[in-house]
């Protein structure tokens, strides 16, 4: 595990918040909207330091519990964390503060892209590809690692192309929460995570983060938030505190034992290209794995492990041989949940082009819970036969 998520910062890290002496363990769920206004009728409506309030007015600026999360968050990504009501009001946010002329990203999850469409209808913005000439006030938009593969993307090369003519880079690092990574120390301007995923942990909230480097730019942006309406819930606030709590547990887990899988189906795709079974799955049904753990170094020298400091990442993908594969494999395993989203302790499997029509219709996306690894490896086993005698029987 990386030293620098330390378990004392995501359970204690929120102690000093409200400046005072707290008798309860854990922190109670508040629904309030609204609070008592202080007496003094020429007091500020707002706390003057809303990253440290030391009373709440109206919810849409700030409250107890969303507050003792953002200083967790902002501890163990380096930086100054804002909450939103879900990872891609965080993006749209994110389009709107930095105001781009061009924005350049390739692939990655097809939200973004939605969103990116909906700013257009504001304003004149061009999409550019990663690998297109930058120009002064483009943005560049990086994923990584990327849904749905869980391939990752070189940090540096892309905050210092970005950088020289003076744009923004914005690393989307839902699939590497710390302590997998930390697009910081490689140039990222603002980190962005989809915190429904493992910041969450349990397939429980909708949430999302903004991680920028300075408090100026952290209070812009919750002036935008507040009348942009994109708080998060109370609930869903009090929610994520508690998933915070045990971080350090999960995500580490479930990035090793997907690593694991990935190499035995990594074995299975290379010892089966020969027509023969291996270790109970069939042949030819299996054609690729994607994860970062198995890229090898591109033409500049980067591989992933000079930027996933504590693992590869609890997400991937299996392309399968035949379409009747890909959409049956999900319906037959029985730890692995057949839903859509990620990062939560339950391991989820997904036919990602029900979700997004323009992906490979040929791809599962695996999303690694914190269950046994033999027994995710025999649920995959057992549902890879089923598949096979299921394209057998048409």
């Amino acid at each position: 595990m990386s030293r620098r998520l330390k378990p004392t910062d995501l359970i204690h890290g929120d102690a000093h918040v409200g400046g005072q002496d707290r008798v309860e363990v854990a922190p109670s769920i508040s629904v309030s909207t609204t609070f008592r206004a202080p007496l003094d009728p020429d007091a500020l409506m707002v706390d003057s330091d809303v990253r440290n309030p030391s009373r709440h007015i109206y919810s849409r600026y700030t409250q107890d519990v969303s507050t003792r999360a953002e200083h967790i968050l902002s501890k163990i990504n380096d930086g100054h964390a804002l909450t939103y009501s879900s990872g891609l009001s965080a993006c749209y946010a994110a389009v709107v503060h930095y105001k781009p002329k061009r924005i350049a990203v390739r692939g990655g999850y097809f939200g973004s892209h939605q969103s990116f469409a909906i700013y257009q209808k504001t304003r004149e913005v061009e999409l550019i590809d990663l690998d297109d000439e930058y120009q002064p006030g483009d943005l560049c938009w990086l994923e990584t690692p990327i849904n749905p593969t869980g391939e990752s993307r070189d940090i540096k090369y892309y905050a210092d192309k970005i950088h020289r003519v003076g744009g923004k880079l914005v690393v989307d690092s839902t699939f590497a929460p710390p302590p997998l990574q930390y697009p910081f120390k490689f140039g990222a301007d603002c980190v962005l995570h989809s915190a429904t995923k493992y910041f969450g942990g349990h397939s429980d909230l909708l949430a999302g983060v903004l991680i920028v480097k300075t408090d100026e730019e952290w209070s812009t942006l919750m002036h935008d938030r507040t009348y942009m309406g994109m708080v998060m819930g109370s609930l869903e606030a009090w929610l994520l505190l508690r998933s915070l709590r045990t971080l350090h547990l999960r995500v580490p887990r479930q990035s090793e034992t997907a690593t694991a899988l990935v190499q035995w189906l990594q074995s299975v795709v290379k010892e089966t290209s020969s027509g023969k079974a291996y270790d109970g799955v069939p042949a030819g049904v299996i054609s690729q794995v994607h994860h970062s753990s198995l890229q090898q170094p591109d033409a500049r020298g980067f591989h992933p492990k000079t930027q996933m400091e504590g693992g590869y990442g609890a997400t991937f993908a299996i392309i399968l041989s035949d379409i009747v594969y890909a959409k049956r494999l999900p319906g037959q395993t029985k730890y692995f949940v057949p839903a859509t989203s990620l990062g939560g302790v339950e391991s989820l499997i997904e036919y990602r082009a029900r979700a997004d029509p323009q992906e490979n219709p040929l791809l599962v996306r695996v999303s690694v819970g914190v269950e046994d690894l033999e027994e995710l490896k025999e649920d995959l086993r057992q549902a890879l036969q089923k598949v096979a005698e299921i394209k057998a029987k048409l």
